[in-house]
């Protein structure tokens, strides 16, 4: 029977009671000191089976059998812990250890099988580290498993937890393996969590929200914010070089600038083709403000239905950016800092000061000047490009402070970056402040804000300078023995060769300055238990100040400015976004189900003041004002900018049994660049997945450890085109005048023909892929198809001046793209247990672009053309063919003597010049023998990523490259005098009959060679060792005395070698959709030697 400490009669049994409290007291606090399982053995064995029953009711039950009583305080919680017992003839031993199993229940058998039931908990401290590389983790969950008990982290990873001395520990942060550690009555207990590879275990960020890996039906790639922050790079777009399939990105190498960045290939040609950027709900065009460390993970968007609740601007892909956040515990500061050296990744060899004297001699016999040079009065020369580049110079230093209590949480973090160019005076500067806070302002309701200030500044070089190094004649110095420049006229070079680039350095002043703050405040609410609200309004503002200041000075014959001029460019940039969500989030049964509806407004508002003024004195401060020049020297033009859009969206996530995925979206935007039924735009988005490996069929044959078959289909769009193309614009025109009764009229002209249907850019996509993971999580592979078409993109037409109007074009959507491909990954991660572990990955791409229609009435869309190509248009865009396809003449070698000349179809040739191939065989080469010659869109982009952890080392080797595209070297067609030439030019050139057939005379600028033709297209593949980083971890017995936490020294050697045949600086080259990789004077990429110090305090 049971005993309870409750008697009935009150009085009769006070004297029992007393003794009896007391004796059991006594045998509590001994029991306490006693092991986990009774030594004693009761008479009899008992039989039962039980559902679902509370212990106290199964204690009755065993009472019931006669054999034993229990003794037990009714306040223990977990007495009334539902279980399971299912036993035959078993011993008390047996039946209890079942019964209080995963509890903090112990049994003590005494006299009269008497058991006394207590519950026994000690206190457990602990740290919890990363297994990779040791580094603490603040803020993951330890809790008490089967209960709700628990606590988090400090900033030290440290822990403390009062828990029953039998219970289990249950150990977790998000990126991370769980882990279950049995108490077993220890006091301390150290964890070190694995990397999560299981996709169950990760957590991606998507649109408005996050997402199990697996539950994804959409193509989404996740960067963790250190895989990008521990390179040399100062915009952190340049860090995903080579990590993500799909995704080309191509560097510039001037200090500061922003990539170009193409998710899978290039779908418009018009405005911004570049991709969204969300930055803690925000939305940006370009992320130069943000500093790479500020980031704790990227999601790169790459198909349309995981895009397509972004629809107004995700037609060219979208990337998500979390900034880091602080944890709970006490303050922990970050510091993080590299200093390096940069220099150019090639370098290109031109003639010397006697290869030029010789050449410049056969110039001038094949058009009869009189120019002539000994090449024996001349040596080496000046090497321009050794005199106006160096070897550059970069720092980085950044530090933070994190920390926080369980009600509200900071991090505050400050960046300096000082990178100098690789021209001389030219160098780019960034400071960034940041600050965010949480609050769990009560157990609901969470609300909290990010603010970031950036301030940049930076001194420019001339346009085109790098074409002046390219051109320049070696037998010119620097400075002559007086200290004035080197005059090219004096030496009689003429035409092409009359700057001196020192001079050209030295009397350029500008200086480009911006400030800009951006951040977001949120609110998120949870009610109903199922429901969250989120409200945020986000933002930014930005001024930018463009200074140039051209003095008056003379220093050659062709270098001087007569007139001083002082020209400042103010702008200001403006944005809001304000954003409502609501989602409910329910699992019932087998099924999962979150809906998420939501609204957004923005508004975005630019405003740019250009004025300037003659005669303005120079200062030695730099303190120039437009009010010290003349008046009548004065002019000022300003220009603005203004649109707003409003948007509805929801999503809909299903999920059956963890198997069969269901994704549905859909947007309605309207934006005030567009009118009338134009003005919205609808986009809706359908994803499906395939658990295979939860099958019957396959769970149980342990191959898979998961297997996904997923496809989405999806509509979206872009806005990004300039503001009001759908507004009739009038221009009043001082010369249009007319008289009316004697008063003098100003008239007015159209600037531009309205098309009577403009409409936003559209894009279909649909996307299939398999995704598998085999031997315990350690492979992962994910392959798929895609295909994107560009429906009725919007460009400039040709259209007849005859109309009336200024522009000779018209804006109209004319033409459909494709962009379709194949994607790979692969990644392996393995731990040897020795101290050892490392990961291999590796992806690729093949993408192939195609124009499928142009309504242009006939007229091509070309681009690329400037007086390198002659003034002729280098690329072209066609049906059938990529976008800004390289289009010129094929070349049939070099004409080797005059007679060749009479005989050929090609007009005022010489011996020398290229010779090229009458395609259609009319018998004239013309405009009409021009073919396609070369495609500047990449087939193939590919990545190998590799970390290697042995001990306190740790190694990063990452590789990337490009195949299948072409470049257009434009520099070697910069030539219409006395230009200089490369080394390659000279050793290869034609001089003679027979000298060559492959390189044309020293002529090159003369006639037709310098049109677009096969000699300037070269290939551009390439492939490079990106990162080497080598770095070691001081052991913790060292950074414990100085008190510091972690202290990792590291070097770094980023874009070091370079595999390529282009015979330019670097075949990676930017540019504008339709003028893609045409090289001229595009600044040299660099690579990057550095030292680096990572301590956390």
């Amino acid at each position: 029977m049971k005993i309870s400490l409750k008697f009935r009669d009150r009085y009769s049994y006070a004297l029992k009671k007393a003794f009896l409290v007391m004796k059991l007291t006594t045998l509590l606090l001994l029991a306490c000191f006693l092991q986990v399982s009774a030594a004693l053995k009761g008479q009899g064995t008992i039989t039962l089976k039980l559902k679902k029953t509370e212990i106290a009711q199964v204690l009755s039950s065993i009472e019931q059998q006669g054999n034993y009583r229990f003794l037990y305080n009714n306040a223990l919680t977990e007495i009334r812990r539902k279980v399971n017992v299912d036993v035959t003839n078993s011993g008390l031993d047996a039946v209890m250890n079942t019964v209080f199993a995963g509890t903090s229940l112990r049994y003590k058998l005494i006299e009269n099988n008497l058991v006394v039931i207590m519950s026994q908990e000690i206190k457990v401290t602990g740290k919890v580290t990363s297994k990779n590389d040791g580094s603490t983790i603040p803020g993951a969950t330890v809790s008490l498993k089967g209960t709700t008990k628990g606590t988090v982290t400090g900033p030290d990873g440290h822990y403390s937890l009062t828990v029953p001395d039998n219970g289990t520990l249950v150990v977790s942060f998000i990126g991370y393996t769980s882990q279950e550690i049995a108490i077993n009555n220890r006091q301390t207990i150290d964890v070190a969590l694995e990397e999560a590879i299981s996709q169950v275990q990760q957590v991606v960020v998507v649109g408005y929200g996050v997402q199990r890996k697996v539950d994804i039906t959409g193509s989404i790639t996740q960067v963790k914010g250190d895989e990008v922050s521990k390179q040399p790079v100062a915009n952190a777009m340049s860090g995903l070089q080579g990590k993500v399939a799909g995704v080309q990105i191509v560097n510039d190498g001037k200090p500061g600038a922003a990539p170009t960045i193409r998710i899978r290939g290039t779908g418009s040609v018009y405005g911004d083709s570049g991709p969204l950027y969300v930055v803690d709900g925000v939305w940006y065009n370009d992320i130069s403000f943000l500093n790479p460390a500020d980031i704790e993970n990227m999601s790169i968007l790459k198909d349309a239905s995981s895009e397509a609740i972004y629809g107004i601007r995700a037609a060219n892909g979208v990337i998500l950016i979390t900034t880091r956040k602080g944890k709970a515990g006490k303050a922990t500061v970050n510091y993080n800092g590299f200093v390096g050296m940069q220099k150019a990744t090639n370098k290109v060899k031109m003639a010397n000061a006697k290869e030029y004297a010789t050449i410049i001699n056969e110039l001038s016999a094949i058009n009869n000047n009189s120019l002539r040079l000994n090449p024996n009065d001349y040596g080496q020369g000046t090497d321009w490009f050794k005199e106006e580049m160096r070897n550059a110079l970069v720092t980085n230093h950044q530090i933070s402070v994190s920390g926080g209590s369980e009600k509200s949480t900071y991090n505050f973090s400050l960046g300096y970056l000082k990178q100098d160019g690789l021209v001389k005076t030219n160098d780019f500067s960034r400071v960034t402040a940041r600050l965010q806070n949480d609050f769990q302002v009560f157990d609901p309701l969470k609300i909290g804000y990010t603010v970031t200030a950036t301030a940049y500044n930076t001194n420019d070089i001339p346009d085109f300078y790098l074409g002046q190094l390219y051109t320049s004649a070696p037998v010119l110095s620097v400075r002559n023995p007086d200290g004035s420049y080197g005059d090219p006229d004096k030496l009689n070079l003429g035409t092409g060769a009359g700057k001196n680039p020192q001079a050209s350095l030295d009397f350029y002043n500008q200086t480009t300055k911006r400030k800009m703050v951006t951040g977001s405040v949120y609110a998120d609410l949870r009610f109903a238990k199922h429901f969250v609200f989120h409200s945020s309004v986000g933002g930014e503002y930005g001024d930018s100040l463009i200074r140039n200041y051209a003095p008056q000075y003379k220093a050659t014959t062709n270098q001087f400015n007569n007139v001083s001029k002082l020209t400042r460019t103010n702008s200001n940039r403006q944005s809001w976004i304000v954003e409502n969500t609501l989602t409910y989030d329910n699992k019932f049964g087998d099924h999962n189900l979150r809906v998420l509806a939501g609204q957004s407004a923005q508004q975005y508002k630019f405003y740019k003041l250009i004025a300037t003024a003659d005669n303005v004195p120079n200062s030695s401060e730099g303190d120039m004002y437009l009010r010290l020049g003349n008046t009548d020297g004065r002019s000022i033009t300003d220009e603005g900018d203004l649109y707003t859009v409003a948007s509805y969206f929801g999503r809909l996530n299903y999920s059956y049994k963890d198997k069969y995925l269901l994704t549905a979206s859909m947007r309605a935007d309207g934006s005030s660049k567009f009118f009338g039924d134009n003005r919205w735009g609808y986009f809706p988005s359908v994803g499906l997945g395939w658990v295979i490996s939860e099958e019957p069929f396959l769970k149980n044959t342990k191959i898979f450890d998961n297997l996904k078959l997923r496809g989405s289909w999806g509509k979206i769009g872009n806005a990004s085109v300039p503001n009001f193309l759908a507004v009739q614009r009038v221009t009043q025109d001082p010369f249009m005048t007319a008289i009316f009764g004697g008063i003098v009229n100003t008239g007015a002209s159209i600037n531009t023909i309205v098309p009577p249907q403009l409409f936003w850019e559209r894009a279909v996509g649909t996307d299939i892929a398999i995704e598998a993971s085999v031997l315990q999580n350690r492979l992962f592979v994910e392959a798929g198809f895609y295909n994107r078409k560009t429906q009725q993109a919007i460009f400039d037409v040709p259209f007849p001046s005859s109309v009336g109007t200024q522009s000779s074009t018209i804006t109209a959507n004319q033409a459909d793209f494709q962009n379709r491909g194949w994607e790979f990954a692969a990644n392996w991660k393995d731990d040897l247990k020795n101290g050892f572990s490392y990961s291999v990955g590796a992806n690729m791409s093949i993408n192939n672009n195609k124009v499928l229609s142009v309504n242009t009435g006939g007229n091509p869309i070309y681009g690329g053309g400037d007086a390198s190509t002659g003034g002729a248009l280098a690329t072209r865009t066609i049906v059938g063919q990529p976008i800004g396809q390289y289009f010129g003449y094929i070349v049939d070698g070099i004409f080797q003597n005059q007679a060749e000349v009479d005989a050929s179809a090609q007009t005022k040739a010489k011996p020398g010049d290229f010779k090229y191939r009458d395609v259609n065989g009319d018998g004239v080469i013309d405009a009409k023998d021009r073919v396609p010659i070369g495609n500047p869109n990449p087939k193939y982009t590919y990545g190998i990523n590799t970390t290697f952890n042995y001990k306190n080392f740790d190694l990063a080797l990452e590789f990337q490259g490009v195949a299948g595209v072409d470049v257009y070297n434009a520099n070697l067609g910069l030539r219409f005098g006395n230009e200089n030439f490369t080394k390659e030019f000279y050793d290869k050139r034609w001089h003679g009959e027979g000298t060559s057939n492959t390189y044309p005379s020293a002529n090159i600028g003369g006639g037709q060679n310098y049109l677009p033709n096969q000699f300037f297209v070269e290939n551009g593949s390439y492939f490079r060792i990106r990162n080497i980083q080598l770095g070691y971890t001081l052991p913790k017995t060292i950074t414990d005395r100085w008190r510091m936490q972690r202290l990792r020294l590291y070097v770094n050697a980023q874009n070091a070698f370079n595999f390529f045949s282009y015979r330019g600086f670097s075949p990676e080259i930017g540019g504008k959709p339709i003028s893609a990789g045409i090289d001229k004077s595009v600044y040299p990429l660099y690579a990057t030697y550095n030292f680096g110090v990572n301590v956390t305090f």
